[in-house]
């Protein structure tokens, strides 16, 4: 049960949109080395990509999950969307919103994930697809509470943030892919989280507080990014803050990212600060990263909350 309902208050509905990827997972002991062979010793196909995987963390902890994306299409002649969607129905998130065009394929992943849990990944995706625009972005965000959008297909998710903007909802933006510091993208954001690649990638800086300063400049937003098994570092009056992370033995940080966004975007829609949703966000990405599977290791509700209701110094996920 989410917070909402147990308020008694209507479940957010999180309208996600970005890039939605077909990822096709082997595990291996050490990645291979150039003109070199490795033996897989799993392998899995898994919906993949930002604004998929945010959307399925959602819907698994109690949240209204909607997802918006360009895809290749129609049913019946693109292979990979179609099994997208249909891991999709079984996750109970809402892709009324995705736009497939004729003749496309929708965007796919080989990722490689070695004994340690670190990830090597090569994806696959026709330019086409990312030029696509959304068809009424008025009505995609008229029924949404939050909207949650990544940047790497910009052209179709900053139509849909600034309609968002226009109603007045809250818009959190994944920084994942790098760009540049004054990003129109950027400006459209109430809330801005990077990974920590995409900020030193962005900013030139390699201090992550020195990046967010520098990001500070062009935006209003709440700005934050993300270190892997380090601090999350965010802005407070200008100021560089932490939220510490959870001590996990990683099993697959696949889609790590994408929990930590999902959790964050779910929780300041049911009322929490954004220290708050920082954390419940960091417990949400902790869990997933001690299982395998990508987006289909998200926790459950209950999972986050025991794991949040440990004494900080007996915290940790084996």
């Amino acid at each position: 049960m989410s917070c909402a309902e147990a308020r008694g208050a209507k479940t957010p509905r999180v309208l996600c949109a970005g890039i939605i990827v077909l990822d096709e997972v082997f595990c291996v002991d050490e990645f291979p080395q150039p003109d070199g062979k490795v033996q897989a010793k799993d392998f899995f196909a898994v919906n993949g990509g930002c604004a998929a995987n945010a959307a399925v963390a959602i819907a698994r902890l109690g949240g209204n999950a909607a997802l918006a994306g360009p895809m290749g299409g129609p049913p019946g002649a693109d292979d990979n969307g179609d099994r997208v969607l249909a891991a999709l129905t079984r996750e109970n998130v809402d892709y009324g919103a995705c736009q497939r065009v004729a003749g496309l394929a929708t965007a796919l992943s080989a990722i490689f994930i070695n004994a340690r849990g670190d990830r090597m990944i090569v994806t696959y995706r026709d330019e086409r697809v990312a030029a696509v625009t959304p068809t009424g972005p008025e009505i995609l965000v008229a029924a949404a509470d939050i909207v949650l959008a990544d940047n790497r297909y910009p052209a179709f998710v900053t139509p849909i943030c600034a309609a968002a903007r226009r109603r007045g909802l809250r818009v959190v933006v994944d920084g994942d892919r790098p760009t540049f510091a004054d990003d129109p993208l950027f400006r459209l954001a109430t809330h801005l989280i990077f990974s920590s690649e995409c900020l030193r990638a962005t900013t030139g800086r390699a201090d992550l507080a020195d990046g967010l300063a520098c990001i500070a400049q062009k935006t209003d937003a709440f700005l934050a990014v993300s270190n892997g098994p380090d601090d999350i570092v965010y802005l407070q009056d200008g100021r560089p803050r932490r939220v510490p992370v959870f001590a996990v033995r990683a099993v697959d940080t696949l889609a790590a990212g994408d929990a930590l966004h999902g959790g964050f975007a779910l929780a300041l829609a049911e009322g929490k600060s954004e220290v708050e949703a920082l954390r419940f966000g960091a417990a949400v990405a902790g869990l997933k990263c001690a299982r395998l599977g990508g987006g289909a290791g998200m926790p459950a509700r209950a999972e986050v909350e025991a794991l949040l209701a440990e004494p900080p110094d007996l915290i940790s996920v084996r």
